[in-house]
This record gives C-alpha cells, structure tokens and sequence, in this order.
C-alpha cells in the first residue's frame, strides 16, 4: 500500500483503492448470507451540498457553523422522504456537529471531512448513564465529532470519502495526563434507530470509533476504520447496549478492540438495565494489538444472541476475547462463533472473569456476571502462540462452554490451554484443552 512521505503512513488513494477492493469483495459476496436489510441506506428525493451553506473545502477554513445551519435546514424543512447533504471532493476542516433524522450525510469520492485540533472549542455532553462517568474521567465527557441523539432513519454514506479524527492530538494528552475530559467518539449515536453506516473510511478517531448506544435497528457494512497500533482506546466499533445490530464486509486495524459488544459499566449498567441482543459480526477483517472480536468487559447490561461468523483475525493480542470481572453482574450468554480464521495471534481464544476496570469504589463483589452457552466452531489459526485460557469466577463458574473443530497451530511445545472455574465440552480441538471440559457424551453441547 502506497504511503505518504511524511510519515509513512497510507495515502488517502491507496486508501481509497483499497476500500474499492473491499467493496468489489462485498459485492462478490452479495449473494452469501447478510443482515443489511436491518436498516438499508435510502435515496432521497432532495440533495443539498454543505457549499450551499458557505461551506470551504480548502482544508484550512474551519466549516462547523456551515454543517450546523445544513443540519439546522434539514431538521426544520422535514422534506418527505429527508434529505441527503452531500460533502464534494475536497478537505472540509470541521468541529462537533450533529445529525438529524431522515437525513444521509453522503462523502463524495475525494471528500474528506477533518476534525479540528482545537480541543479547547469541542463541546462538553453528560455522561451516558449507563457509565456513570465519562469513561477515562469522572464527569462530563467530549462530544463525539459527528453525534445524534434520539434519531429516525439517519446514513452515513459516500463514494469511499474519509472522516478524519485527527486524533493524535488527544492521544498525546492521553500519554502525557493532560486530558481534562474523556476523549470523544468520531462517531456515536444515542437512543436512535435505523441507523446505516457504509462505504467510508475512518480513521485517526481520539477515542471509539463508532459507538450505537442505546439503539437498535444498526448497520454497519463496507467500512474500512483505521488507527496506528499504538493510538490508545481506538476500538473500531462499539455496539453498546443496543439491539438488533449488523457488521459485516468490513476492514479494521486499529490501535484497540476492533468489535467490542458492551452494555454498561458495573453499577451504573445494572441500573440501567438495557442489554445488547441481536448482533451479528460477519466477514469482517481485522487487526489489533488487543482483541479481534471482544464482548466486554462492560457488559453489566446482560449481553445475548451474538452471532460471529466468516472473520479473519491477524497481527492481534487475542483473536476472540469474552471478559468480565467481579463487580460487573449482568450476563454473557448465548454466544455463537463459526468460521474465523486467525494468524500470528498471540492468544487464539480468552474466555476471563478477571478483566477490566471500576468506574468507582462503588461497585458490589456480590455483583457476579454468568457467562454461558458460548459455542465456539470451525476456528483455524496458523502461528497462534497460545491457544487459549478459560478461567471463569470462583462463585460464579463459566457454563455451557462448548469448543468443536477448534484447530491452532503455531504455539510452543509447552503452550497449553490455561483453564479454571469453568464447565462445559470439547470436539475436535487441536491441542488438546484443558480437563475441565469434557468430551462430547454426556455434555450439554449440541454439535
């Protein structure tokens, strides 16, 4: 891929041609399985641009008040059908702004939208109750750059155009402990449905990349999100106590967890009581210094009915990573992973009840999480350095755990499946896993 002179990163054109490829690989797997009707990207029957509304694309005039009056006309003309604000070709320097419902924020070919470094201008929100606190500090955190809330029917689409975070400034507060305030999202949506995202790149996010909190009705197709491994918290995409949600065809190599499956944090998640269900990771590529595929380690919520097939893992810390720890409560359960291939991962697959952080002192140690019925199948990893751990709660063992066709390969001669406080059965798994897993008779693992 080519790279940019500068800092040897990749060019916004060797970007975009490879997104085509991803696109071209998407099409080509049309006719496979796919849960992209969930919430389809509509036309509309009015398309205005963000020139229309004084907007520059020079990269040096800062364009926050054009988005805001675009966004502002959309809400209040409530076109029938809504209205697609097109971004042209060109680089459209911007703060936070907001979207609204029944509309599509379309990134032509050559558009790229750039967040502005200006901490001291980004916009302060409350903490999502379901956390208590912005998640890095205690009280309000940062804006997400592209936000929603409450929202019908909104997209988020181009012609392979780019939303630039810029994040290395707010990283560089992170290292050096000058961050006031969380760090923000590039892109969250709250409390909203009918959510489509497709066919862009991000990358550079200061913090998540995308985060549906509190949604349902999300896709999440044909994406390619993109961080240094070494830029913190970059998680690529966050689907956090939220319902009926779809990823796939998708590209992501970020500097944290490139799917993580959350529901909220210790007390405060409990509280709150609004579980992520229904969601579906499929044909999705990846690479971290952390986990492929996460659920956790925020999931006080209650996690359900996850489905993650046809994914590849590479260059990553753990390839499929499911953690909780005392404190959090909620549950894990009803787990499905088939068909992922992994390499030169250095732990193929961690099931841990001893993971993550507390917003506070607040939290309960009776607050135990269950992590049950999690079917793991059809894995292959070449240059796996250790196949797995296992290691459930004392109080509240791990059931249900049922690993068939699991080869990895790769390992040292005295790599070994690391396992404790966990019930469950084994098919067909290469090496060997630990005793605490029966063989097939007699388990409660259909095959």
């Amino acid at each position: 891929m080519a790279t940019s002179p500068r800092r040897g990163r990749p060019s916004v054109a060797a970007l975009v041609a490879a997104l085509a490829v991803l696109h071209a690989a998407a099409v080509a797997t049309a006719a496979a399985a796919t849960c992209a009707g969930v919430a389809p990207a509509k036309r509309r029957p009015e398309v205005v641009s963000i020139t229309d509304f004084g907007g520059v694309g020079d990269g040096r005039t800062l364009n926050t008040w054009a988005f805001r009056k675009a966004v502002y006309r959309i809400q209040h003309q409530r076109r029938r059908g809504g209205t697609t604000l097109r971004v042209p070709a060109g680089t459209w320097l911007t703060g936070s702004f907001n979207l609204t419902s029944h509309m599509t924020l379309f990134l032509a070919r050559g558009a790229v939208l750039k967040a502005t470094r200006d901490a001291g201008t980004w916009p302060l929100v409350e903490p999502l109750p379901s956390y208590g606190r912005g998640r890095e500090l205690p009280g309000p955190r940062y804006a997400s750059f592209i936000h929603g809330n409450g929202l019908r029917d909104v997209v988020i689409t181009g012609d392979k155009g780019v939303i630039d975070g810029q994040g290395e400034v707010w990283w560089n507060m992170w290292r050096q402990k000058t961050l006031q305030h969380t760090r923000p999202n590039l892109v969250e949506l709250m409390h909203s449905t009918g959510i489509h995202i497709s066919n862009i790149v991000l990358k550079n996010s200061p913090f998540w990349n995308i985060h549906p909190v509190y949604c349902q009705d999300v896709v999440v197709t044909n994406m390619m999100i993109l961080a240094p491994h070494d830029s913190p918290n970059t998680d690529g995409i966050d689907p956090d106590s939220s319902s009926n949600v779809c990823i796939e065809d998708s590209y992501i190599s970020t500097g944290d967890d490139a799917v993580a499956i959350k529901s909220g944090w210790d007390e405060y998640g409990i509280a709150y009581g609004r579980p992520s269900s229904g969601i579906t990771v499929r044909r999705v590529r990846g690479s971290s210094p952390f986990s492929g595929i996460a659920i956790g380690s925020e999931a006080s919520g209650g996690v359900s009915d996850v489905l993650v097939e046809d994914c590849s893992i590479f260059d990553s810390g753990y390839g499929i990573h499911i953690k909780t720890n005392v404190g959090r409560g909620g549950y894990i359960r009803n787990v499905t992973v088939d068909g992922v291939r992994m390499s030169r991962v250095r732990n193929g697959v961690r099931i841990a009840g001893d993971v993550g952080d507390h917003p506070d002192g607040r939290f309960s140690q009776r607050a135990l999480p269950t992590v049950d019925a999690v079917r793991i199948r059809n894995v292959w990893g070449v240059g796996v350095q250790q196949p797995g751990s296992l290691e459930g709660i004392r109080n509240s063992p791990f059931t249900g755990i049922c690993l068939s066709n699991v080869k990895l390969f790769g390992w040292r001669n005295d790599a070994a499946w690391r396992c404790r406080d966990v019930r469950g059965a084994a098919l067909g798994v290469q090496p060997w896993p630990c005793a605490e897993l029966a063989t097939s008779a007699g388990s409660s693992c259909s095959y």
